[in-house]
């Protein structure tokens, strides 16, 4: 009984214990709500600090615009008598020729039925050859050797146009191996009858082609629209919006290949037409650097040549283009972005600059301590603004003492920025 007493006066004592004074309990629930304010405090700043700080890093800025343009270009247009023919093109479009160089020539009229003898007289000539053992001389030799090698570099190709480059320099050297070997072969033999047969149909199918040569140095290209004379650097002068609409052209259309003519295009320049109405347009000057970027993405310098003012909201700019001439063969009527200005440097909201007294500042925040910082503000946009320190030089013409330079303070990349800063808080 005596054990049984002592284990309930054992727990009596421990349930004294843990029992917690009416006093103590208030306290503690005062610091759990201290505790518990804090942290949704913090959880408030730190939710809140995003807004209210914004930390500087390199950046660029644009004022463009995506406007339709005209592409106009220097260039001539080739034909010749027998233009129902067809083109063969000896230049590939997109590529240069020099003057008097010939680019293309039309099919004769029988040309198919005499490359076809010729195809057939050159699998008999070659028949002989392999069969005659007295056609072994060195410069045989080398011909074939050289046929081998271009027949094993044709079955890696792809591209059509070196395809076909292969295809005539394998003729060519054929041509010269059977030369050799009609010289090598007795008078009357069944080879040189054979040779002569195939000159005879050479001299046929050259003589009734008609080569094409380029008028000037440039593009070749074959894509021809009939707009090569009405819209040239020759008649800026006579460009409106009107005029241009009444071209009916479809923006981004490829030109179509001609099989009648082709043209040579100067590949140093062409010119893009647009008609704007943004108040950048309005302020442009003739002689002004912008830059353009074409669809391929691709950014390239531009200057502006001629303004026409079309009326009070619209102006009409010609730009001239130095570089990406090949890109813009293939269409008359494009869509691109004119890039009015860009700058790079450190970009900062607008939100977080102020203007006192003509200076403009922005707000630093380190560890919690402010700091007024003078910037020179080099481009503004819409949100945001490009800015940079200003050098000794700058801070001497505008009046401030050496030993204010010395401790003039510079804002630099990862700073953190006020927004909307409160410039009478700042120490």
């Amino acid at each position: 009984m005596k054990e049984k007493e002592q284990t309930i006066e054992n727990i009596d004592k421990k349930e004294k214990k843990l029992t917690i004074p009416p006093k103590k309990k208030i306290i503690l629930y005062i610091v759990l709500s201290l505790i518990l304010i804090y942290i949704i405090y913090t959880i408030y700043l730190l939710i809140k600090q995003p807004t209210d700080i914004f930390t500087v890093e390199e950046g660029k800025l644009y004022q463009e615009e995506t406007v339709i343009g005209y592409v106009i270009r220097d260039e001539q247009v080739v034909k010749g008598e027998n233009y129902k023919n067809g083109i063969s093109p000896i230049k590939a479009e997109g590529e240069r020729a020099a003057k008097d160089e010939n680019i293309f020539r039309y099919y004769s009229a029988n040309e198919d039925s005499l490359k076809e003898k010729i195809a057939n007289l050159d699998t008999k000539i070659q028949e002989v050859m392999v069969n005659d053992k007295s056609l072994g001389s060195s410069d045989m030799k080398l011909l074939e050797n050289q046929i081998d090698e271009k027949m094993q570099n044709i079955r890696n190709v792809t591209d059509v146009t070196k395809l076909e480059e292969y295809k005539k320099e394998i003729n060519d050297l054929v041509t010269r191996k059977a030369k050799i070997a009609g010289d090598l072969s007795p008078k009357g033999s069944y080879l040189n009858q054979l040779i002569e047969e195939r000159k005879n149909y050479e001299s046929q199918l050259n003589s009734g082609s008609e080569y094409v040569k380029a008028p000037i140095s440039g593009i070749v290209s074959y894509k021809v629209d009939g707009l090569e004379e009405v819209l040239t650097p020759d008649n800026f002068s006579a460009l409106s919006k009107e005029y241009l609409e009444s071209l009916n052209l479809q923006t981004g259309k490829i030109v179509p290949t001609s099989e009648e003519s082709g043209k040579v295009i100067n590949n140093f320049y062409c010119y893009i037409a647009t008609i704007t109405s943004s108040q950048e347009a309005k302020n442009a000057e003739v002689g002004k650097n912008v830059k353009v970027r074409l669809s391929n993405n691709v950014e390239v310098s531009a200057q502006i040549t001629n303004i026409v003012k079309e009326n009070d909201e619209e102006t009409l700019i010609i730009l001239k283009l130095e570089k990406e001439i090949e890109e813009l063969i293939n269409y008359r009527k494009i869509s691109f972005d004119l890039i009015w200005w860009n700058d790079t440097g450190l970009k900062v909201p607008n939100q977080a600059i102020v203007n006192d007294n003509g200076k403009d500042y922005v707000v630093r925040n380190r560890a919690g301590y402010l700091s007024k910082i003078l910037v020179k503000v080099k481009r503004k946009g819409n949100d945001y603004s490009i800015v940079e320190p200003y050098d000794t030089e700058e801070l001497k013409e505008m009046g401030f003492t050496n030993e204010e330079i010395a401790s003039y303070k510079k804002i630099s990349i990862y700073d953190e920025i006020l927004l909307n800063p409160d410039l009478s808080k700042v120490q």
